[in-house]
């Protein structure tokens, strides 16, 4: 189950970069869009350096995800701390712009968190499957066959 975990969150690394890609390109083009990204020349960068970083994440090296949290965090961290003190002073009356950042941004936040925790925990990304039908042959060295010098050592090669 790790391991199906593991894959799911970088696999939605992946799918909410190519969001992010996609809300930074129509915001550059002009396209409405119900997101707009917080600053569009930062917002290019960052997607240069999620990308650097989503290659660390899939080989399983832990600078990828630390930059990927630190990233994100400083990012998407501040927008988060932005939208609720505005919701708060608004004293509940903000406009749906304000509640799709803040979804999104949270949203970014928790994708990083669980990003660096999987890699944490789960470095090489192997589960721990066993299998007790097949275990007692094959994990020991017990029934390994012992040749000796009347053994045929011909490889018949035609």
């Amino acid at each position: 189950m790790i391991n199906l975990f593991s894959w799911l969150v970088t696999i939605f690394a992946g799918m909410f970069w190519v969001f992010r890609l996609v809300v930074t390109f129509c915001a550059t083009m002009g396209i409405q869009m119900g997101i707009v990204p917080l600053d569009t020349n930062v917002e290019i960068g960052l997607l240069f350096v999620t990308l650097f970083a989503l290659v660390f994440i899939v080989r399983r090296n832990m600078l990828g995800p630390f930059i990927y949290l630190v990233s994100y965090g400083l990012y998407f961290g501040v927008d988060v701390y932005n939208v609720v003190t505005r919701i708060l002073e608004a004293e509940g009356e903000a406009v749906m712009t304000d509640y799709a950042s803040f979804m999104f941004s949270f949203l970014a936040i928790v994708l990083a968190f669980l990003v660096f925790f999987d890699v944490l925990i789960n470095k090489d990304r192997k589960g721990m499957v066993t299998n007790k039908k097949t275990d007692f042959f094959y994990g020991t060295d017990k029934y390994d066959r012992e040749k000796d010098e009347r053994a045929d050592k011909n490889q018949y090669k035609f």
